[in-house]
């Protein structure tokens, strides 16, 4: 008989979360990580120079602290802190305007001009149902009427229009479609596509409610914690192990690929049915993203003062150029201006630099696995909101497609939502099954952001995987 209960390949979040809500049920497990430490998505190293600590790919983090899985278990006793930057986001225009996403619904509106009331109004129903929501939402869609239906109902009847058509239905003015399409390009899908709303008011709420805070000292520090708690359960954390084959798995009961679905066909495919396997086999990436780092010598001089105070910055920076560089996203060219999305995690962590020094996180969406070189339209973009922004740069950390999906196998030709949120994946991840975690093979499951309810640092797929196999595999409720 098998010594291990389960096996988890990939100590991402979803992994360590996954193996957490196992462990915690007095199962064995043991998590394989091929990097020398955990972390996956959520990781912190000096990308540039000594001293300054960057988040290789994501930095912040509504989605973490408002996750209902990960504000259940004792995070903080493992290290974990939650900082808040003055501003949630900021999305400046050219005249030197900004519209904000304020913690303040208030103060949000104020920024839109005339479209105020109509933000309010949008707003209103979801205020104080923070943790409703999130249990309707990041969790598997096909799942049932969740415990709280009229929150989500609620949510229903705004979100289900694509971002293109909520936009112009609901705003008039040029501040709230801006920031409504910067909020829906996270999903890195044009926003004539369906989810897209929806993602951009699961942001917008989660700004007012729980904030878009950074976890002190980085990233890492998410995954540090959920490590320590794995290990205060008895849960065995090998790194540095990657898992090339089958072979190179001991026997366990059940095993769980915190990996995207070509790594599990890579592993797997001879003990699964080759119906499957083609399925796995056709799912689409999205758009991969062009990254850069920078260690600066001082604040971004951001010509709108409300991006000085700003944990994320959104450069558009209107509604049509942002719509412009999905569209030629999609169409297989990298986008010139590109639509940006920029992280400033030491405007709420110092520290993440030495004295004086702050760190910069920014990308921009191209196609999957393009080979460009996208850094002189990042940074001509920067320049047109932050003029002086390159007099600061002590050293840039550059990565494109092909070095994004190097760093981290589930990011397939530079996509870091392991998967488009396009059509049918936008709810039916990897496949359209009853329990999308589950594979044909009873002892096989998926875990990842590949699952619903799909990318982010909320460890919810591999909670709700896990929670398949207690049931599935081990008769528990």
């Amino acid at each position: 008989m098998p010594s291990l209960d389960a096996i988890i390949i990939g100590a991402g979040p979803n992994g360590l979360t996954a193996a957490i809500t196992l462990a915690s049920n007095g199962l064995a497990v043991r998590v394989y990580e091929a990097a020398p430490t955990v972390g996956g998505g959520a990781r912190t190293s000096e990308l540039t120079l000594p001293g300054f600590r960057h988040d290789p790919c994501s930095a912040v983090h509504p989605l973490g602290i408002g996750s209902p899985v990960l504000t259940r278990l004792p995070l903080q006793r493992h290290g974990l802190r939650w900082l808040h930057p003055p501003l949630p986001l900021a999305h400046p225009f050219a005249d030197g305007s900004a519209a904000v996403l304020d913690r303040s619904v208030r103060q949000t509106a104020a920024s839109l001009g005339g479209d105020a009331r109509a933000y309010r109004l949008l707003m209103a129903p979801f205020r104080g149902h923070w943790e409703q929501l999130a249990d309707g939402l990041l969790r598997p869609q096909l799942a049932g009427l969740p415990a709280s239906p009229l929150p989500l109902a609620r949510f229903a009847l705004r979100s289900g229009l694509p971002a293109a058509a909520l936009a112009g239905t609901l705003f008039r003015g040029r501040q709230g479609r801006a920031m409504l399409a910067g909020l829906a390009a996270h999903g890195m899908v044009p926003l004539t596509s369906p989810a897209t709303s929806a993602i951009a008011l699961l942001l917008a709420i989660a700004g007012h409610e729980v904030g878009w805070p950074v976890s002190a000292g980085g990233s890492q520090a998410i995954s540090d914690a959920l490590a320590g708690h794995l290990t205060e359960l008895g849960g065995e954390i090998v790194t540095d192990y990657p898992v090339r084959s089958w072979s190179d798995l001991p026997n366990a009961h059940v095993f769980l690929f915190d990996t995207s679905p070509a790594t599990l066909t890579e592993l797997a495919a001879h003990l699964l049915p080759p119906r499957y396997v083609r399925q796995l086999r056709g799912y689409a990436y999205g758009p991969g993203v062009f990254k850069i780092d920078y260690a600066l010598a001082g604040p971004v001089p951001w010509t709108a003062a409300e991006a000085r105070r700003a944990g994320t910055v959104h450069l558009g920076p209107e509604y049509g150029d942002i719509a412009a560089a999905l569209r030629a996203t999609r169409r297989g060219a990298a986008p010139d201006p590109p639509f940006l999305i920029v992280s400033q995690p030491s405007v709420a962590d110092a520290s993440r630099a030495p004295a004086g020094r702050h760190v910069l996180w920014v990308y921009g969406h191209v196609p999957n696995g393009w080979p460009g070189d996208a850094t002189a339209a990042i940074e001509r973009q920067l320049e047109r909101f932050a003029p002086g922004f390159g007099d600061l740069v002590l050293a840039r950390h550059v990565a494109g497609p092909a070095d994004i999906a190097a760093g981290n196998s589930n990011y397939v030709g530079g996509d870091i939502g392991c998967g488009s949120f396009a059509g049918l994946q936008a709810l039916a991840r990897p496949v359209l099954r009853r329990v999308p975690y589950a594979t044909p093979n009873k002892a096989i499951y998926l875990c990842s952001a590949a699952t619903p309810p799909g990318p982010g640092v909320h460890g919810m797929c591999g909670y709700h995987a896990a929670r398949a196999v207690l049931k599935r595999a081990f008769g528990r409720k």
